[in-house]
């Protein structure tokens, strides 16, 4: 539901057609892994809104990519990228093992 609204913000509609953000929405809803809700996150980040991504994040395993600069300040207690740095570490080579 929050990637369908950014989506919408007029500065992505300038970037994303509407076609390429339809077509991402719909490869989502049919690929996404959809997990549990996390209870009572701890708190971790200057804004309390963020603790909810953050717990539910570390609780699959996952990475966040955001632009949010609340969260990218804890980038070295926690696996949050922004977009691009998220790419750069996507094309690193990885060691089986």
């Amino acid at each position: 539901d929050e990637l369908r609204r950014l989506l919408a913000y007029p500065k992505l509609r300038r970037r994303i057609p509407q076609t390429s953000a339809t077509a991402l929405l719909s490869l989502l809803e049919r690929g996404a892994y959809v997990g549990s809700d996390v209870d009572q996150p701890p708190a971790r980040s200057s804004d309390p809104n963020d603790d909810y991504l953050i717990a539910l994040a570390e609780s699959y395993r996952a990475v966040l990519v955001s632009g949010d600069r609340d969260l990218l300040e804890l980038s070295d207690r926690f696996p949050i990228f922004a977009a691009g740095a998220f790419l750069e570490w996507l094309d690193q080579p990885r060691r089986s093992g």
